[in-house]
């Protein structure tokens, strides 16, 4: 790992290392759209699933049960992050379908990561707000699908419809994990698309709330 990637996973761990017991039981209240990323996800016809920032696992186990015939592959700059991950997995019986690694999104190889040079879906649920060179790890993960493939992202939204009080008190909140909500993201998107030929379809979510995008690349 690179001096950065180092950097970036000691941050990470520290954030998580005693978070990762309640993350789940604690995020459900306001990482809202995961089960509808899910849900669009799931595919008879896809062999390989990625998530970009795994995170504890929960997703991956969800998408598996969606996805009965896909092979679940997940990595996280987090090991902390990553033990739990793998903890979850085993107690779900899962342990032979999810693969997990660490590796840096904004630098990952996927044939390094699992010898397969591209995938059918990948997704980014609510860790681009934490990565500060998040573009380049939209530009990898899009990367990572292969033709006729989709990339899904969710994350925070500007909370355009609420009030703006609610905005205020949410940022500032996460900001004490290190979260950054991208306002930037369907501009981003939008530039993406075009520059690959991909075609993508961008909702805002609960007013506002959350941001969900799927680029599909061309066949």
């Amino acid at each position: 790992m690179s001096t950065a990637t180092q950097d970036a996973a000691r941050h990470m761990d520290g954030i998580y290392k005693y978070q990762r017991y309640i993350y789940n039981a604690t995020r459900k209240y306001y990482l809202l759209g995961r089960d509808r990323l899910l849900d669009e996800l799931q595919s008879d016809e896809v062999s390989t699933v990625l998530e970009v920032g795994c995170g504890t696992g929960r997703n991956l186990i969800h998408a598996a049960r969606r996805c009965p015939n896909a092979r679940l592959v997940g990595f996280d700059i987090s090991q902390a992050m990553l033990e739990a991950a793998r903890t979850s997995i085993a107690r779900a019986g899962l342990s032979d379908r999810i693969d997990l690694y660490q590796a840096d999104a904004t630098a990952f190889d996927l044939s390094d990561l699992c010898c397969e040079a591209r995938v059918g879906r990948v997704f980014i649920s609510y860790t681009l707000s934490m990565i500060p060179a998040w573009r380049q790890v939209l530009t990898r993960a899009l990367e990572a699908a292969g033709p006729g493939g989709r990339l899904y992202i969710l994350d925070f939204g500007q909370q355009e419809a609420w009030p703006r009080w609610f905005k205020a008190v949410l940022f500032a909140w996460l900001r004490q994990f290190s979260v950054h909500p991208r306002a930037e993201l369907e501009p981003e998107l939008i530039k993406l698309a075009s520059d690959t030929g991909a075609v993508l379809e961008f909702r805002h979510l609960y007013r506002g709330y959350a941001d969900f995008g799927v680029l599909t690349k061309p066949g």
